[in-house]
């Protein structure tokens, strides 16, 4: 097991210590998003994710490695083509930079061992998962996969969370977004002709997957947290747009993003609450 004691939260480790690691970790992470950009990008397009280099959308010249280094080649570059001058999406570096963010945080919260290091992954395919659906309305089985297949060496590697909690957890919130999708298409259908779910299917796939990784508590308190933020979402978008139809999966992935690093806490704070002996 990858332990090394409260390393970060040690009150002997230096302020310059902390201070490089989390630089290189930010560093490290907006390579990492820059990868993230060609996945969101390039996958719903089933277009290969290596074979061809990058290249401006608008000109398709292919970009100078000057002009790869993420964040800040955009900054440099003003967010426009050095080529054609056409402007570049601020989303780039949105991306880069969250995924950067959630490695720092990640270890801030969970300090250096396998968890966050399995955790900071997990961060990353909830950042492809989220951008992608906000696109597509979809979410690719082959993303969700890789989240469900973490719980392997988070089963071998954490001893966190029990077998009995990974299974109880992959089925205790997507057993119900399945059963109320099911019921949702039957009333959809009827009333308006269309065939589509109030939950989608990868909503509950992705819940499944969350589940058998996060376990039961914190799989719960994803659930909670993403569903609240999607009706206040939501709501703003029937009022600004008139339309009910919305991407649920970015908001389950900031759940589940709350649900990894402080689940657990939150789940214990609200039973320990529950129990407590009244004054």
């Amino acid at each position: 097991m990858l332990e090394f004691e409260n390393m970060l939260h040690n009150e002997f480790t230096e302020p310059q210590f902390l201070f490089l690691f989390y630089a290189i970790v930010f560093l490290f992470g907006i390579c990492v998003g820059s990868f993230l950009n060609v996945v969101i990008l390039r996958l719903p397009r089933h277009e290969s994710l290596i074979k061809r280099s990058s290249h401006c959308m608008t000109c398709g010249t292919k970009i100078r490695a000057c002009d790869l280094i993420p964040v800040f080649s955009w900054i440099f570059l003003r967010g426009k083509c050095h080529s054609c001058g056409e402007k570049i999406s601020v989303r780039y570096p949105i991306v880069e930079s969250l995924n950067g963010l959630m490695y720092v945080l990640t270890f801030y919260v969970l300090d250096f061992n396998a968890e966050s290091i399995i955790a900071c992954v997990l961060m990353s395919l909830l950042i492809i998962v989220g951008f992608m659906d906000w696109d597509t309305m979809e979410i690719d089985m082959i993303v969700v996969g890789l989240i469900f297949l973490l719980a392997v060496p988070a089963a071998i590697f954490t001893d966190k969370v029990s077998l009995g909690q990974r299974i109880i957890g992959a089925f205790i919130i997507s057993l119900p977004f399945y059963v109320i999708g099911e019921i949702s298409r039957i009333f959809i259908r009827k009333k308006t002709g269309e065939d589509f779910r109030a939950i989608e299917l990868g909503d509950t796939v992705l819940m499944f997957a969350a589940g058998a990784l996060l376990g039961t508590k914190a799989i719960i308190v994803s659930a909670l947290f993403g569903i609240v933020i999607a009706a206040i979402v939501g709501c703003i978008n029937k009022y600004v747009t008139g339309s009910s139809k919305f991407a649920f999966g970015p908001f389950l992935s900031i759940g589940i993003a709350i649900g990894v690093l402080w689940g657990d806490r939150i789940a214990n704070w609200y039973l320990n609450m529950l129990t407590a002996p009244i004054q």
